[in-house]
């Protein structure tokens, strides 16, 4: 893997790694208006997304990519109907996190297709 795929990775790495640090940040901001099943959703969340720079970092298989992604597509789809959908107002935090999320997707997809690229080149 280049140098350019090294940063990719840890790049990815760090997008996911902050969106979990800033759900899990969410908990004692908003502790007296969440209930304990959102608490316990933003606490999950973060600490898996947190969790997921490890499969990131040591470039587990293809699926573990494919898995953070959908995941990842999921915690925004959730976002979008919880918050905009209901008409809640979006906070920075909110951008913060999803921005990040973003990031992370872009990326990984972005190291899937290289990955795909060097191993097509290596079978050649």
């Amino acid at each position: 893997m280049n140098m350019g795929n090294n940063v990719l990775v840890y790049a990815a790495a760090a997008s996911t790694f902050i969106a979990g640090v800033l759900h899990i940040a969410l908990v004692p901001m908003f502790l007296k208006s969440m209930t304990p099943d959102v608490m316990i959703f933003f606490i999950v969340s973060g600490l898996a997304q947190i969790y997921w720079i490890i499969p990131t970092i040591k470039r587990w298989i293809m699926p573990w990519y494919y898995i953070g992604i959908a995941g990842t597509i999921i915690l925004i789809i959730l976002w979008i109907i919880a918050i905009p959908g209901s008409g809640y107002p979006i906070g920075e935090t909110d951008v913060a996190i999803e921005v990040f999320q973003i990031v992370y997707i872009i990326l990984s997809v972005i190291i899937i297709v290289n990955t795909n690229r060097e191993k097509n080149k290596i079978q050649i």
